[in-house]
């Protein structure tokens, strides 16, 4: 907690530079509120967050083009905040806001899709309408894999939600396979831990509803 509170001091005099030295309507104080809005939602202040990222949205309704990517950013940061408030109805609506505009803008098959579907994917996983997370996250990985290098940490993700999702429908044999992809990416190449952490617990979560206790154990305890 201790370093959002510094990133949080920093951001906040930057602000207060901008401010001062620019417009009213500048990007860049869309910006910076923005990133307040990031260090608040992290910390859980999800209230504060939103607050922040109207501020941020405003200014870019006002200062860029209705296509501009900046644009489904804001909404994206909108989605996240309300994924992690469990307001699933206004987080689709972001979504769906977002993704309008990466239409207008990106061609098919560009990057930027795969993270708004991966993050559609969670939602919907959340809902347990696991067949439409399953096909968003899958759209993802497609993506990834026309646009990443084989190795790339991402692809440890992709293969994790994957995974489990399909746990979560009971197919522990596909989701177990997916889980050892995601592991042997995130094993041999440098990865956030908590991704590591993350693959290891839905590998036991899937030993243990498979009733196979003692592998569940080992990788709770990794």
């Amino acid at each position: 907690m201790g370093e959002y509170s510094k990133a949080l001091e920093y951001y906040e005099k930057y602000l207060e530079i901008t401010k001062i030295s620019l417009p009213p309507t500048h990007p860049d104080l869309a910006s910076s509120y923005g990133c307040i809005g990031g260090v608040y939602s992290s910390m859980g202040e999800y209230s504060k967050a939103l607050d922040y990222y109207e501020k941020s949205l405003k200014i870019r309704e006002i200062s860029l083009s209705p296509s501009h990517p900046d644009l489904a950013g804001s909404y994206l940061c909108f989605a996240g905040c309300y994924e992690k408030m469990g307001d699933y109805t206004a987080a689709l609506k972001a979504l769906q806001n977002a993704y309008k505009i990466q239409q207008k803008t990106f061609q098919e098959g560009n990057p930027a899709f795969g993270f708004t579907f991966s993050r559609y994917g969670r939602v919907y996983r959340d809902l347990k309408e696991y067949s439409k997370a399953l096909s968003y996250f899958e759209k993802c990985l497609e993506i990834d894999r026309k646009t990443l290098p084989e190795k790339h940490p991402d692809f440890g993700i992709d293969y994790s939600n994957i995974g489990d999702v399909h746990r979560l429908m009971g197919d522990y044999e596909r989701a177990l396979a997916f889980h050892q992809k995601a592991l042997n990416i995130q094993e041999n190449v440098k990865c956030n831990p908590l991704e590591c952490a993350t693959t290891y617990m839905n590998l036991g979560e899937t030993y243990r509803e498979m009733k196979d206790y003692t592998t569940a154990l080992t990788y709770y305890q990794k």
